[in-house]
């Protein structure tokens, strides 16, 4: 992983002896609100609908043991004993005191970590695959790039004020586990025909009030300019990006405005400027950043372990566990292990300080001393000897994070929503744990097979819910909650935004709901057959009719009782 150098950690710790002052000066009644909001928001503090929120930087999704002790700690000293990780792969606190927020980012200062441009109209914490490095299907390691644009985008003069918030990720495999289709730009490594390393860049995706796939820009750009043409893509749209409207100020509405090839052109007449110019990236300086993401100290091991094999053998619920939560690995006899969040009745994404500090314990017993965080908002042991892994499972069971529900409909994705936020519409927390409670039976889930369930509590999408199997959506219905519902939305490779099935759902219906879509799935599917490949083989139609019939039938029922 990436080690601050002295210019790093001067940077962070001179941010935070500024936010200290700041923080006085406001608390003291020398600045107003308006004064002080956009200086907190600079250092990811919210003002949520209870408390302050504070979001934390995890620059794609990589933390050292010694970072996740610090995330208890704080957890501990400064919330209320727990921390929610987020679909970008940051961190969130819940409910920090505004005078403790500069001691919580002196804390994490001490461990290298910071809450800068964790909010604002500037360029958010980079994204990527969380099994970077140890998938079996990459090409090129993802790592060393994010962290070059990571420090290419930090601080930004030019790009600290821009029309709207702004997003990159970054993909190096065969299988697209970044989402790159859904962000402002999305970053694609590839080698050319001549084997040289370069990327293929897409733009204008995004999720939100007005959900757009990100198209093509260019089919190949050296990794030597792929600084330069970013910050081309970006001077575009500084310069013709909406101030008027908050709604339409995303770097997609200005792409569709002026239409791809308009907006290529403009790009490259900026890069033809840029090109060569103070952000061309030399050997050297990548080699810089590499070498921070060499490969640990693996032992030579076999491909396959025996006792992992006996053990899946003649232990039903670890071989349950070692189908959903582990992964195959590039190296033979390890795997990577993927450490559920979303055990029912847990808000997802939520981790206590305890299960915090058992992580980190964990993954220096037994993975390199490194945990992973995902966009699934769970948390991964990348490198774990595949003859430790009853062993690991006895203990992350104990923890209660071996949930064995990865990819499983239980697995959902959730935005904090009204229980929370500000901008929501509707609660989200209560709508997963209702149906993780309805489909609490793991051998049903099996059974299901994969499913991918998204929530969020209001056309911000911080839930993306466009990209799920099924998408919930929390609607404002004459000052009630109400949830939308859409189907046949998936990430990856073929990212795809789901479509609306008819009007909104009561709170008390969405088990329901759900059961129904189920239902019409299991009658419907081929075999092997998971449930987004049969509403394209389908459409639609038949899981509409038969949720609308089964609402019908049910209120008909209560009619009935309420008429005796």
């Amino acid at each position: 992983m990436y080690k601050y150098d002295e210019y790093d950690q001067r940077i962070v710790d001179e941010r935070v002896a500024q936010f200290r002052d700041q923080t006085r000066r406001y608390l003291a009644g020398e600045l107003a609100d308006d004064e002080f909001r956009p200086l907190r928001l600079q250092n990811g503090l919210y003002i949520q609908r209870h408390a302050p929120m504070l979001r934390v930087a995890i620059p794609y999704g990589n933390l050292r043991a010694g970072q996740v002790r610090k995330l208890a700690h704080i957890a501990r000293t400064y919330d209320r004993g727990y921390a929610h990780f987020t679909t970008r792969q940051n961190v969130q606190f819940n409910w920090p005191k505004l005078e403790d927020v500069p001691e919580i980012l002196a804390e994490l200062a001490t461990v290298q970590m910071h809450a800068i441009q964790t909010s604002g109209a500037c360029i958010r914490n980079v994204t990527s695959d969380p099994f970077a490095g140890v998938a079996g299907d990459e090409h090129i390691d993802p790592r060393p790039w994010g962290e070059i644009v990571r420090q290419w985008s930090t601080f930004h003069p030019e790009f600290a004020f821009l029309p709207r918030k702004f997003k990159i990720a970054v993909n190096g495999a065969a299988e697209d586990r970044a989402v790159i289709q859904a962000h402002d730009i999305g970053l694609d490594l590839k080698h050319d025909a001549a084997g040289r390393i370069g990327f293929r860049v897409l733009v204008g995706g995004g999720l939100g009030r007005t959900p757009v796939i990100g198209e093509e820009i260019a089919a190949f750009v050296p990794w030597q300019h792929v600084l330069s043409y970013c910050e081309a893509i970006l001077r575009v749209y500084n310069l013709h990006g909406r101030r008027d409207n908050l709604y339409k100020a995303r770097i997609k509405i200005l792409v569709k405005a002026l239409g791809i090839e308009e907006f290529r052109r403009q790009v490259d007449a900026e890069f033809a400027h840029l090109k060569d110019g103070p952000a061309t990236l030399t050997e050297a300086e990548v080699a810089r950043v590499a070498q921070h993401f060499d490969d640990p100290e693996y032992a030579e091991l076999p491909a396959a372990d025996a006792g992992f094999a006996a053990r899946k053998a003649e232990n039903k619920p670890f071989a349950a566990w070692a189908k959903r939560n582990v992964r195959a690995h590039k190296r033979a006899g390890y795997a990577s292990v993927v450490l559920s969040l979303k055990p029912t009745g847990v808000a997802p994404g939520d981790i206590s300080a305890e299960q915090l500090e058992r992580v980190a314990e964990l993954s220096e017993r037994y993975s390199f001393g490194e945990v992973r965080v995902t966009h699934e908002q769970n948390l991964v042991l990348a490198d774990v000897r595949q003859s430790e892994l009853f062993e690991l499972w006895q203990q992350v069971r104990d923890a209660r994070l071996a949930t064995p529900n990865i990819g499983l409909l239980t697995d959902i994705i959730a935005c904090p929503g009204g229980d929370f936020c500000n901008l929501a519409n509707a609660k989200s927390i209560p709508i997963a744990n209702a149906i993780q409670a309805r489909f609490d039976d793991l051998d049903y889930l099996f059974d299901i097979g994969e499913i991918e369930l998204n929530i969020s509590g209001c056309m911000n999408a911080c839930g993306h819910h466009h990209v799920g199997h099924i998408g919930v959506l929390g609607v404002d219905k004459n000052g009630e909650e109400w949830y939308q519902v859409t189907i046949g939305g998936s990430q990856g490779n073929d990212t795809a935004l789901g479509k609306v099935i008819g009007p909104s759902f009561a709170a008390h219906e969405m088990p329901d709901v759900v059961e129904s879509l189920i239902s019409v799935y299991l009658e419907l599917r081929h075999a092997d057959e998971r449930f987004i490949d049969t509403v394209r083989r389908v459409g639609a139609e038949p899981f509409k009719t038969r949720v609308y019939a089964d609402r019908a039938a049910r209120l008909e029922d209560e009619r009935k009782v309420v008429n005796g």
